[in-house]
């Protein structure tokens, strides 16, 4: 079964400093329909203005990925980690048994844009983590996160994967699903999956399906997720 997620009925969130999509039931948006989906919590599209962030919180037992579209992210954590998000690279904070941290738009004349995703980890505790790559950009899929680290992914405290997708245009691709569950969020372009048409912002919520066939119509960017 393969459901698609407007992005027009994402839950909003506008702050003046910040604008942000929710794809899943997030702060004072709630959608008991959409609470996430297998071991995907959370994944928010967030505009940051010049200067601005979000000051030191708290996290525990989740495995939180982020990945700067537009900008940069200065980064930094009770863990001693003090770094800077540029455009195109993944970061992964393994929250385990707590960790605080701050992000803040590194320009004070630039808009920051990032998708922050919340993957439910499938052990609880221990301490937490902090990676991030960069990952060379090349057609088809490029794995990101796995729960082994193959191929130089992320190491992801679940048996989930996290995959790159680029297609150029008219471009197909047949992909079999490893895990029970997947779901697709379209960064930019347009794909067909089936009979379902995506554009920018549209999450796909697959389920009871062995291999998924995709056509770009433009060149298209999406992230798909490979979930028990």
């Amino acid at each position: 079964m393969i459901t698609l997620r407007k992005a027009e009925e994402r839950g909003k969130a506008s702050f003046g400093w910040l604008k942000s999509h929710h794809s899943f039931s997030f702060g004072s948006y709630y959608d008991p329909a959409h609470m996430g989906f297998s071991a995907l919590r959370v994944i928010n599209d967030d505009w940051v203005a010049p200067g601005a962030g979000f000051d030191t919180h708290g996290h525990r037992d989740m495995e939180i990925i982020t990945l700067v579209l537009q900008g940069a992210i200065v980064h930094k954590d009770s863990a001693g980690n003090e770094k800077v998000l540029p455009a195109g690279e993944f970061q992964l904070m393994s929250a385990g048994s707590g960790v605080y941290h701050s992000e803040y738009n590194a320009s004070q004349s630039e808009d920051l844009r990032f998708l922050q995703i919340w993957i439910m980890p499938d052990q609880q505790g221990g301490a937490p983590g902090y990676q991030q790559k960069h990952f060379a950009e090349k057609a088809g899929l490029t794995l990101i996160a796995s729960a082994d680290g193959r191929d130089g992914s992320l190491v992801l405290k679940q048996q989930a994967q996290l995959l790159r997708l680029s297609l150029s245009i008219n471009e197909q691709l047949s992909y079999q699903i490893a895990g029970r569950n997947g779901y697709l969020q379209l960064i930019s372009g347009e794909l067909t999956v089936g009979d379902q048409i995506m554009q920018p912002g549209d999450g796909l919520v697959i389920s009871a399906e062995s291999v998924l066939l995709l056509h770009a119509a433009k060149p298209s960017e999406a992230l798909l997720f490979d979930l028990p």
